[in-house]
């Protein structure tokens, strides 16, 4: 049954675009790769890159003069990079940095098929090139992930003890909980952020939309809570899962962060880090200004299953698996537009009592089944 449960949490998670929003070409006289639907700049490179999982994805690289730092994006579901590709460029020339974005296997031009272990793969694709190709070193580099692309940001950020910082856009706390506000981590759960998000060292900023349809703002404020180094979130008042960049706070804030994490931690913590602003609200909430342990409200890694917990939702994932899998059309009317998403999904709104926290070291929260490589610091 587990199984079952994960390959349809996995095809509720992933819908790139039917028709891919660019081609790759090779301009004949240099031999360059370009975006067919835009125009060429010097400034953007075309890449593909291959996987440690046999893929070749698709990546672009912009280039800001006398950039300090490099943003690598993860960009959220039903998009490529050729509907991302002007927010890449505004992206760059706004926050001065440089950035990488890519698609994932199965997504625009890249090849293979999605699934959660194939991103994994392939953000390390894009950063082992910005390490080489590049010579970004990773106290330079800002993961940046949008939520579905808060997955493999999360579980890069958790294995790169050196990072300057992270930002997290709309992000879930796991796949199964943006559709069943479960209490419990299971194994067969996609994107386990929840479990992982206590093992990312560097500054966090949240970012998130107070009328999220898709993925509650609770999700996001309780990745906030679990952050071992808060920056000063930004819950948009009535921003919704895909328009958050048309709102003027979305940009002012991160040149603000930016602008903090180029700073000596020393300074920079007493200025904006552990500290919450609600756009919705105007109670503001009070933190102490030394820096915890993620664990003072963090869950210690436990089994799978639990007597007390309600598994009636698995038994009525199996009858909507057996469809998808005899009528794959029936996916597409599930498949969210990446405008305007229209489906809300059951989110988390509880709150879990503190408990006893478990010295470990800063390794994998629990064993998963499928055996991940790790990335060499």
């Amino acid at each position: 049954m587990g199984g079952v449960t994960s390959s349809m949490a996995a095809k509720l998670a992933f819908f790139p675009p039917n028709t891919p929003f660019y081609n790759v070409i090779t301009e004949k006289s240099s031999g360059l790769l370009l975006l067919d639907r835009f125009p060429h700049r010097e400034n953007v490179d075309v890449l593909k890159l291959p996987t440690r999982r046999g893929n070749k994805i698709v990546a672009v690289y912009v280039r800001y003069p006398m950039a300090t730092r490099t943003v690598l994006y993860s960009h959220g579901n039903a998009a490529d990079i050729g509907q991302m590709y002007e927010l890449f460029i505004d992206l760059s020339i706004h926050l001065k940095v440089n950035l990488m974005g890519y698609d994932y296997s199965g997504y625009g031009q890249s090849s293979g098929k999605p699934s959660e272990h194939n991103t994994y793969a392939d953000i390390e694709a894009a950063y082992k090139c910005l390490e080489e190709s590049y010579n970004t070193k990773q106290e330079d580099i800002i993961l940046y992930g949008q939520s579905v692309g808060s997955g493999p940001t999360v579980h890069l950020a958790a294995r790169l003890p050196r990072l300057r910082a992270v930002v997290l856009h709309s992000p879930i706390l796991s796949g199964l909980r943006v559709m069943y506000p479960v209490k419990h981590t299971y194994w067969f759960d996609i994107y386990k952020n929840i479990d992982k998000i206590q093992f990312v060292s560097c500054p966090v900023l949240v970012i998130h939309g107070t009328s999220d349809e898709v993925v509650d703002c609770s999700h996001g404020k309780q990745l906030w809570q679990l952050c071992q180094e808060k920056y000063e979130p930004l819950w948009i008042k009535g921003g919704k899962h895909c328009n958050l960049e048309l709102f003027p706070e979305y940009i002012k804030h991160l040149k603000k962060f930016i602008s903090t994490v180029e700073k000596p931690p020393s300074s920079r913590r007493n200025n904006h880090l552990r500290k919450s602003v609600d756009q919705s609200s105007t109670t503001t909430h009070r933190h102490n200004s030394s820096r915890r342990k993620s664990t003072d409200c963090f869950e210690a890694p436990r089994k799978s299953t639990c007597k007390k917990e309600n598994l009636d939702f698995i038994n009525e994932l199996e009858p909507f698996a057996l469809k998808f899998d005899i009528n794959d059309d029936k996916i597409g009317k599930l498949r969210i537009p990446y405008e305007h998403m229209e489906r809300s999904r059951r989110s988390v709104e509880y709150v879990e009592k503190p408990r006893t926290s478990i010295d470990m070291k800063p390794e994998w929260p629990r064993m998963s089944v499928d055996c991940i490589d790790r990335i060499g610091n």
